[in-house]
């Protein structure tokens, strides 16, 4: 575990990953890293699984403001990607991950998403809500 200014972090990162085997370092950042614009950047189809409801997320919006939007009981803190409070099992898709919160084997297993931040690199995703 490691918290403090970002370089500082980042030091540690790659230090850990200059050691051999991959040690997991988690992050604690208290603010998000900056918004990148990701060209290329389309509206997604979020299906929620226990409902069978289906929403489009267009490129400017997140999926969790628009499932909120639509009464959709989903909690939400720091909504930038940092906290976990909105963490939600993907059930089908393929996740586009934009948060700090997850380690990167988690972000690998493609298994949770946080939609506070982080979209879909396939057109559809099956939501556990």
């Amino acid at each position: 575990y490691v918290c403090g200014p970002r370089p500082f972090m980042d030091m540690v990162g790659e230090l850990a990953a200059a050691s051999g085997p991959a040690l997991p370092v988690h992050r604690e950042d208290f603010a998000a890293l900056p918004a990148q614009a990701h060209a290329g950047d389309g509206t997604i189809e979020v299906e929620l699984a226990r409902s069978g409801s289906t929403v489009l997320v267009p490129p400017d919006r997140t999926i969790a403001d628009v499932l909120i939007e639509r009464g959709v009981a989903l909690e939400t803190s720091c909504e930038q990607g940092i906290c976990g409070t909105c963490l939600t099992r993907v059930l089908a898709g393929v996740p586009d991950h934009r948060d700090e919160f997850l380690l990167e084997d988690e972000q690998n297993a493609g298994e949770l998403i946080l939609p506070c931040v982080s979209r879909a690199k396939t057109a559809r995703l099956v939501l556990d809500l």
